[in-house]
């Protein structure tokens, strides 16, 4: 293959006021891949609710504040334009389209990743925090954990499923449900929303009960929910005991940052549920209120958290994707609107997924 082209400098989003929602597209120098590296030239990139909270430095469990000039995002797709030393017996090339994820590198030798529970890697690095991420046109990422995209999965479609789609997946296989069971999500038309309505109800065999705004109804029916309870009408429980006969869901997902949906959520469960712990609260730390001991020992309920899922469910979600069991509902905007879509997503207004064109 001919050598491909790489520039000096290229464009990238920086957070230039962390605390407050504020980017800037700034050049910077083009990055030479180091030992066990590709650089990637990014062509889309996914825009979480997780960037958002990194930006505005409101989780309270970060370690340290985000720093002025971080490169933020973490659902990068692009191609391989370098290979860095050593990776010569890498299973990626040049020209192949991968992508990068919340995670974007791993030890592979600390207990977490010995184990399996790679997305919890104790020397992890986090794309978009302390480490360049994917608002920008090139990054650096180790050959041997960049996630190979499927051909004929469109770049933009693909770029959520890095991590909405991972981490929705993941969530459902730890629920426990099984096929013909019922799943709660909460905040089932957000970005993760929509994609775990698809991933339950048209991949899993579940049967889905959404929970959103009601404004967000036609989007969670369209995505394969069966029921759609509009939260702020206030009977949500009393809704899905119609629902599910009297005794509550299998298994409820909370896809939401809301501390509201964790109050709600044990109530939803019956007897042997699960609730599964996805969106992260913003602010001061705050238990799970209605995980009372009493309940959950005597219906025998159990809490579950996920933080992002692990190669595996990154390669199985993008396969569902190629397959066309689940689509992203997004939109496209360039680099300089970065602003205006966490403004947006700031008032509550985005439906399903908004994804960056890097091209310029």
């Amino acid at each position: 293959m001919a050598e491909v082209e790489i520039p000096k400098t290229y464009k990238a989003c920086v957070y230039d006021n962390p605390g407050s929602i504020s980017t800037k597209v700034e050049e910077l120098p083009t990055p030479e891949p180091g030992p066990g590296q590709v650089l990637i030239n990014l062509t889309h990139s996914g825009v979480c609710h997780s960037d958002m909270g990194i930006m505005m430095n409101s989780w309270k469990a970060l370690p340290a504040p985000t720093q002025q000039g971080q490169v933020g995002g973490h659902e990068g797709i692009g191609k391989i334009v370098k290979m860095g030393p050593g990776t010569e017996t890498s299973n990626v090339k040049v020209g192949d389209r991968v992508g990068i994820k919340w995670i974007s590198a791993r030890c592979d030798s600390c207990m977490a990743c010995l184990e399996g529970h790679d997305g919890v890697c104790l020397n992890q690095k986090i794309s978009g925090y302390y480490t360049p991420g994917t608002f920008q046109q090139y990054v650096c990422g180790p050959a041997n954990y960049v996630t190979p995209i499927p051909d004929g999965l469109d770049s933009a479609a693909a770029a959520p499923m890095l991590c909405a789609g991972v981490t929705s997946y993941s969530a459902l296989r730890k629920s426990g449900a099984l096929s013909g069971q019922w799943v709660v999500v909460l905040g089932a038309g957000g970005g993760l929303g929509h994609i775990a309505v698809q991933l339950a109800s048209r991949g899993m065999a579940l049967r889905v009960i959404g929970v959103d705004h009601g404004s967000k109804k036609q989007l969670v029916l369209d995505s394969g929910a069966e029921h759609f309870i509009d939260h702020t009408e206030g009977k949500v429980e009393e809704e899905v005991k119609r629902v599910t006969g009297g005794f509550g869901a299998h298994a409820v997902l909370v896809l939401t940052a809301a501390n509201g949906a964790y109050a709600s959520a044990t109530d939803l469960l019956r007897f042997g549920g699960r609730l599964v712990c996805v969106g992260l609260p913003e602010g001061d730390l705050k238990a799970i209120a209605g995980a009372f001991p009493q309940i959950m020992i005597m219906k025998e309920l159990s809490i579950v958290g996920v933080a992002v899922g692990d190669r595996r469910d990154a390669i199985e979600t993008l396969d569902y994707a190629a397959r066309g069991l689940v689509k992203t509902h997004f939109r496209l905007e360039k680099m300089d609107k970065l602003t205006d879509v966490f403004n947006e997503m700031d008032a509550a207004k985005l439906q399903g997924r908004v994804v960056l064109d890097l091209s310029g």
